[in-house]
């Protein structure tokens, strides 16, 4: 285990929507509007805080699915998933209350999504001496593991570093984005380059190292032994620049706008904000006596 002093990077979005999902729909704020989402939400942070008691911690959110600067330069981008339902909207705000209430700092940014605010901080505390745990299922973030930093899925209580990418993608953290980009994402609706799937992707970038390196040698795939070698390198001549474009896509951005350094991330305790908050999602009493317990000084 690294000595290094640890920060806590978590996907919020990822689990108000899980929470969404999985909660059932019998919960209600004050005004009446359903605070599902919120309910579940604030367990699984309340769970977290109580487990690992982080001493630096951010909770990351997406502001919208259509003003990313990737929606700029590839309109298609994330274009297959439907916009949250004014319910979901309005608990995403409540769950950015309860974060904050905890004094815990929020991360959003209308131009860079979630992935992006915490590549930057990350690349930022890695210069300050820090690891950092990743909290989050989505694969795309293995591409930030450096060799003391730590991919958590929280509900299957799995973590993995750098070596846990290649096991599961077979391959390395650098090469995440380049594999993203020629073997498509279905989840951000990224379709990669035709006929290429995972297992032929990461047989390329064993080989070639990046999809740069891929590109520029395109004409020496067509003597390897792979199925459909000669087709392959066809489509690769065929669609390079398609495929230089979906990197653009993949590759989190280590540049998104971030206010000061690892001090920012320390957890903030007596937040006055915590009872009105109670009261307004009528929250029960557990639930009360642990965000109590978890910000009381």
């Amino acid at each position: 285990m690294s000595q290094l002093p640890t920060a806590h990077l978590i996907d919020g979005s990822l689990y108000v929507f899980r929470a969404w999902h999985s909660m059932p729909d019998e919960f209600h704020d004050a005004d009446g509007h359903p605070v599902n989402a919120v309910h579940g939400y604030t367990r699984f942070l309340c769970e977290l805080l109580e487990r690992e008691d982080p001493s630096h911690l951010a909770v990351a959110f997406d502001a919208s699915l259509t003003t990313s600067f990737r929606n700029a330069i590839y309109p298609a981008y994330k274009a297959n998933r439907e916009l949250p339902p004014p319910d979901l909207e309005r608990q995403f705000v409540q769950c950015r209350a309860v974060t904050e209430a905890l004094g815990i700092r929020v991360l959003i940014d209308h131009s860079f999504e979630a992935d992006d605010l915490i590549g930057s901080t990350l690349w930022s505390l890695r210069a300050q001496g820090f690891r950092s745990v990743i909290v989050s299922a989505d694969k795309d973030f293995g591409q930030l593991l450096g060799e003391h930093d730590e991919q958590w899925d929280y509900a299957r209580n799995l973590r993995w570093g750098p070596a846990g990418v290649f096991e599961k993608l077979g391959v390395h953290p650098t090469q995440v984005a380049d594999f993203l980009a020629l073997c498509g994402d279905a989840v951000d609706n990224i379709p990669g380059v035709p006929s290429i799937g995972a297992k032929t992707a990461a047989a390329l970038l064993a080989h070639f190292g990046s999809l740069d390196e891929l590109l520029d040698r395109v004409d020496e795939v067509a003597f390897l032994r792979l199925r459909g070698a000669a087709s392959c390198a066809a489509k690769l001549r065929e669609h390079a620049d398609a495929a230089r474009l979906y990197r653009r896509l993949t590759r989190i951005a280590l540049d998104a706008p971030i206010e000061g350094g690892a001090e920012v991330l320390i957890r903030k305790r007596g937040v006055d904000t915590l009872e009105a908050l109670c009261e307004q999602l009528r929250f029960g009493p557990l639930t009360r006596n642990r965000l109590r317990a978890l910000t009381s000084l």
